[in-house]
């Protein structure tokens, strides 16, 4: 039965232009042995439909990219790899290191991306309390990770060329192989959360998880094989790797893949493509350029946007623009997706949208709900949650609740018909003479401000108030002063929440999905004197 379910999936697309996954179509009920790679990758063994657009201008088709996962899988399990094992990879982003994923998946090991930013200290922590079996690296890199690796793993490499000892390894071994069985509980991969305070955390996802958001996410935002996704996301994130490439494999949809984001590339393939999954960063680069136009994004079907809040200006102006409406989701490592702006219906400004089907959010203080409208922390359950996280026991016991909610460690609120919106992070509340302030609320004021591009708000040590709070804003051309953006503010806001002070600043620091940084903030300012 099921080989006959692969060989539906695998007709042309010319024949059967939206023929969906069987997973869409059955869940997780359906009878497989490998959970992921049954539903994502066996499918498509003989569909001569174009999966892969490279820079290059390389078309690599669905049945190619199968034979090449089965030939990476083959070098997994001849460099020793075994069901369950850890294989991490910190390579450029090309073919053979998504290929790298889909044979992991087959081989039964756990794939665990690395941020190809990442310094040989942190990446010692990595090796270190992952153990991996085997470590795939940039070629330039490979001396400093042997270093790094004081365990027994296999080093192999990938060059941004292709070149390496991975890819001509796998270019020697069969097209075909044997499947490992793995079921809906086994990991299917290791992400490390960033670490922004304390050590970074690994957030055990099995295959359950991934599967799962997946089939949520192709149904509502009704990704199908007639789409043409551009991908400029990186690929060691949930975004760029789990949302992108797995909605896309799930409904067999083509993916202009480019090694990074550039606006060049991306004007040229949006009037071809269909969707778009970036972050704001994306969005507000494209505005910069005068050639995004309505007539442009004729065909597009769908703006996708996350990873980091989407100021409501933007919202706006690239509605005003183009007559999309970007749709913003929100999710984090452990959850994978969590809640979304309606495919159907209004996308506000603002709002993350609703729990995604068969994920329930509650808003709470101390684990009890509060009323519509108030600000709790935003707790999550459903098939999309994480195992625990590797080798913390005590912490996956503090963000995991016996009744399977976890902890995100986001405020939000919850409106009466079930919007979600992020009010922030629960380390970036600030608490200043007894009172509760919430960052998001001042930086909505300050950026509505003509001539704010954006603003950042956080609190720093003060011996009197216990904490003070700052507001670092960038403007247009540093055409305002802190007091004038104090004027502005006075009416509209109490007076303890009020910044003390003004950092103007020509950007934010973020990490690479664009988030700002706050503790980078925090640490910069925290000695200064408040008056």
């Amino acid at each position: 039965m099921l080989d006959e379910r692969h060989r539906r999936l695998a007709m042309n697309k010319k024949s059967n232009p939206t023929y969906a996954a069987p997973a869409l179509e059955k869940g997780l009920d359906i009878i497989v042995t490998n959970t992921l790679y049954d539903a994502l990758i066996a499918p498509h063994a003989q569909s001569h439909a174009v999966f892969l657009t490279l820079d290059d201008g390389s078309r690599i088709t669905y049945a190619a990219f199968v034979a090449r996962v089965a030939q990476l899988a083959h070098v997994l399990r001849d460099a020793g790899v075994k069901p369950g094992d850890r294989v991490v990879v910190q390579t450029p982003k090309l073919l053979d290191t998504i290929a790298l994923y889909g044979a992991a998946l087959q081989a039964g090991a756990v794939y665990l991306p690395l941020n190809t930013a990442y310094t040989k200290s942190e990446l010692t922590y990595f090796i270190e309390d992952a153990t991996p079996a085997l470590i795939v690296c940039d070629a330039k890199d490979e001396t400093e990770v042997l270093d790094a690796s004081k365990t027994k793993a296999l080093v192999l490499t990938l060059a941004a060329d292709g070149s390496g000892s991975l890819s001509s390894e796998g270019d020697k071994k069969p097209t075909s192989f044997k499947t490992v069985p793995r079921g809906p509980d086994d990991l299917a991969a290791l992400l490390y959360t960033s670490g922004t305070t304390g050590r970074s955390k690994g957030a055990m996802l099995s295959h359950r998880n991934l599967l799962s958001n997946a089939v949520s996410l192709t149904k509502l935002w009704q990704i199908t094989a007639d789409d043409r996704l551009v991908h400029a996301l990186p690929i060691f994130h949930t975004h760029g790797l789990f949302v992108a490439m797995n909605t896309s494999l799930l409904a067999g949809a083509e993916v202009r893949f480019m090694a990074d984001f550039d606006v060049d590339k991306i004007i040229a393939e949006i009037p071809v493509s269909t969707l778009l999954m970036g972050v704001p960063t994306f969005y507000t680069r494209l505005l910069g350029d005068q050639r995004l136009t309505e007539s442009l994004v004729e065909k597009m079907r769908l703006f996708v946007s996350g990873s980091a809040p989407l100021l409501a200006e933007t919202h706006k102006a690239f509605e005003d623009r183009t007559g999309h409406r970007i749709l913003e989701r929100y999710g984090m490592t452990e959850t994978n997706m969590i809640t979304s702006n309606p495919y159907d219906g209004e996308r506000l400004a603002g709002s993350v949208g609703y729990a995604l089907p068969g994920t329930e959010v509650e808003i709470t203080d101390g684990g009890t709900p509060v009323a519509p409208g108030e600000v709790g922390m935003i707790e999550v359950r459903g098939d999309n949650v994480f195992r625990g996280y590797w080798n913390m026991p005590e912490k996956t016991a503090e963000e995991l609740r016996d009744n399977g909610f976890f902890i995100t460690g986001d405020l939000g609120i919850k409106s009466d018909d079930g919007r979600i919106s992020i009010v922030g992070r629960q380390k970036d509340l600030i608490i200043s003479g007894g009172y509760n302030i919430y960052p998001k609320e001042i930086e909505d004021v300050i950026n509505d401000i003509d001539g704010v591009v954006e603003s950042a708000v956080f609190g720093v040590p003060n011996a009197d108030f216990g904490e003070s709070v700052l507001a670092a804003v960038v403007c247009e051309n540093q055409c305002l002063s802190g007091q004038e953006i104090a004027t502005q503010i006075e009416p509209k806001l109490a007076r303890f929440k009020h910044p003390r002070r003004y950092i103007l600043t020509d950007a934010l620091p973020r990490n690479t999905m664009g988030k700002v940084q706050k503790n980078v903030l925090r640490d910069a300012h925290r000695d200064e004197e408040i008056a």
